[in-house]
């Protein structure tokens, strides 16, 4: 059974710094392409980072570009996103998907998805 699961969410002041994880049971994440959405209230769902399998390409939403950084560990199978320089405008429901066909912006197009880590960035 395929499993991602997502932590590293939380209260940050804006300025400060989060590390989200996401950590993979049930599939090899190498394998996949791997992305990171987020969903605000009342907002459309954003795809803001996604690491292309076997490759070091990365890519970034305009609105993250510079602030934050999407990585992984193979042998933890685990993705992170680190966020940096946080906005208000950053807070938001953030959920990781893997796909074995390539970085799509859309989510239905992933293969697999978690729950999701709230992040709410506020004095």
């Amino acid at each position: 059974q395929v499993q991602l699961v997502e932590s590293g969410g939380g209260l940050v002041q804006p300025g400060g710094s989060l590390r989200l994880s996401c950590v993979a049971s049930g599939l090899t994440m190498d394998w996949y392409h791997v992305a990171w959405f987020r969903q605000a209230p009342g907002e459309k769902l954003e795809e803001v980072a996604c690491s292309r399998a076997g490759e070091t390409t990365t890519f970034y939403s305009d609105s993250v570009k510079g602030r934050f950084t999407i990585s992984r560990d193979s042998a933890k199978n685990t993705a992170y996103l680190q966020m940096g320089s946080l906005k208000p405008e950053d807070t938001a429901l953030y959920y990781c998907g893997v796909d074995s066909s390539y970085c799509s912006p859309n989510k239905w197009e992933y293969d697999f998805w978690g729950q999701g880590t709230q992040v709410t960035v506020s004095e």
